[in-house]
C-alpha cells in the first residue's frame, strides 16, 4: 500500500506541463536555466536555494512540512535537521521577499512546515 501511495504521488507531482518560468512581485525564476531575477539584478541562488524554491512553487498554495522538504530537495535516508530547511528558507526570504521579516510569499504555517503563497501568478 505504500508503495502504490508513493508512485500515485510521483506521479501527481509529475503530471502536467511543466513551468519553465515563475514570477511573482518584482522576482522572476527560471528553473530550466537556474536563474532568478529582482527586478533588474540577478539573484544568485544555490543549487539547494532552487530546488527548495522549485518544491514549494510546485506545491504552490499547499504547505510542506519540513520533513517533506528535506525529502523531496536532499532525498531519503539524509541526516539533516529542521533547522537547515529553516535557514534554507530564511536566505531565500533575505534574496527574493520585499522585507524579509514579514514574507509575502514564502510563508511559515506555524506548526505544519512552509507554503509559497502567491495571488498574482504569472506562468511562462
Amino acid at each position: 500500500m505504500e508503495l502504490c501511495a508513493r508512485i500515485k504521488a510521483v506521479l501527481r507531482r509529475t503530471s502536467g506541463e511543466r513551468v519553465q518560468r515563475y514570477s511573482f512581485g518584482t522576482v522572476e525564476v527560471d528553473f530550466d536555466r537556474g536563474l532568478a531575477r529582482r527586478g533588474k539584478s540577478a539573484v544568485n541562488l544555490t543549487a539547494l536555494e532552487f530546488k527548495v524554491l522549485a518544491a514549494l512553487n510546485q506545491a504552490r498554495g499547499r504547505f510542506l512540512s519540513r520533513d517533506r522538504l528535506i525529502e523531496l530537495v536532499w532525498g531519503h535516508g539524509v541526516s539533516i535537521t529542521d533547522r537547515v530547511v529553516d535557514n534554507h528558507i530564511m536566505n531565500l526570504r533575505r534574496k527574493l521577499e520585499d522585507d524579509p521579516a514579514k514574507p509575502r510569499y514564502l510563508v511559515s504555517v506555524r506548526g505544519l512546515g512552509y507554503c509559497f503563497e502567491n495571488a498574482e501568478e504569472n506562468l511562462t
